[in-house]
């Protein structure tokens, strides 16, 4: 059986994908959030997942206003990212797996979430910065796992609440641990943390409710879900709602979780950026 051995999170700052296009590791700028890593690399070098759920948010190249899914889940052999207009280089295609990727979709909806199910999707920032992040070298990796994105609108309101999000993770727990397969899977949260882009408040970070959220996920996420919409927004910005992917990343982990690593730094591009390594209990 299917077996769901830890999550991780991370900011998924489009900038990210440039420092990492151009090596800048060791930038006085960058080297303080790059250093949150390699506890990160040694545990996925150690476990070697088969397979990553990549959950982001779609910033309007595979969805935008018009059409915007609350929960959708790739079903492709293969991701692609394209040009969003930021300088990220045009990456080789990420292998998925669409076998699991449509039992996953049927117990979803089977456990009565509604899901857009995408047989092509072209992938963002969102995605790739996480996968080159956690898989150095990316494509060049040879444990980089097979990976199935599932999209949250974080974009358009309504967005889910922090409830719905860690509801999600609990189904999509239930819908992995069901597939037959002896494999190994690992849940990525990503975005955030706190920012805001836009606005009189642009430019915005919050630092304590950053802290707050890091701490209250590992053991009682129940308690952020009595964080409304409204609030999430006041207290982590407009975009700091991606802290919903983080949510739902949790709630696939089970009940006990043990938080092995977790870095913040501020600001990079304007963003409170956290890394967290939750492993899941049971795991050797």
């Amino acid at each position: 059986m299917a077996k769901i051995i830890g999550g991780l999170t991370t900011s998924h700052i489009p900038a990210v994908g440039n420092a990492i296009a151009n090596e800048m590791y060791d930038d006085p700028y960058w080297k303080p959030f790059f250093d949150g890593y390699p506890p990160v690399w040694e545990w996925l070098d150690k476990h070697k997942p088969d397979v990553a759920i990549n959950i982001y948010n779609d910033h309007g190249l595979g969805f935008f206003l018009d059409k915007m899914p609350t929960f959708a889940i790739g079903a492709a052999h293969e991701y692609v990212n394209e040009d969003e207009g930021w300088g990220i280089p045009q990456l080789p295609p990420f292998p998925g797996d669409a076998k699991l990727s449509w039992h996953i979709i049927e117990g979803m909806v089977a456990r009565e979430f509604d899901i857009t199910s995408c047989q092509e999707l072209p992938v963002d920032h969102g995605f790739t910065v996480p996968m080159q992040l956690f898989w150095r070298g990316a494509h060049a990796n040879p444990d980089m796992p097979r990976a199935i994105p599932i999209s949250a609108n974080t974009v358009q309101h309504p967005i889910p609440t922090l409830k719905r999000a860690l509801d999600f993770g609990k189904a999509l727990r239930k819908s992995i641990e069901s597939y037959p397969e002896d494999i190994k899977v690992v849940i990525l949260g990503t975005g955030g943390l706190s920012h805001q882009l836009d606005g009189e408040r642009a430019g915005f970070i919050n630092r304590e409710f950053d802290t707050y959220c890091m701490e209250k996920i590992i053991d009682d996420p129940e308690e952020l879900t009595k964080i409304t919409r409204m609030e999430l927004v006041e207290k982590a910005g407009a975009q700091g709602t991606e802290f919903l992917m983080w949510m739902m990343m949790r709630g696939a982990l089970g009940d006990n979780v043990k938080a092995l690593h977790k870095n913040y730094h501020i600001p990079i591009s304007n963003t409170g950026a956290g890394t967290m390594l939750l492993e899941c209990e049971g795991v050797d």
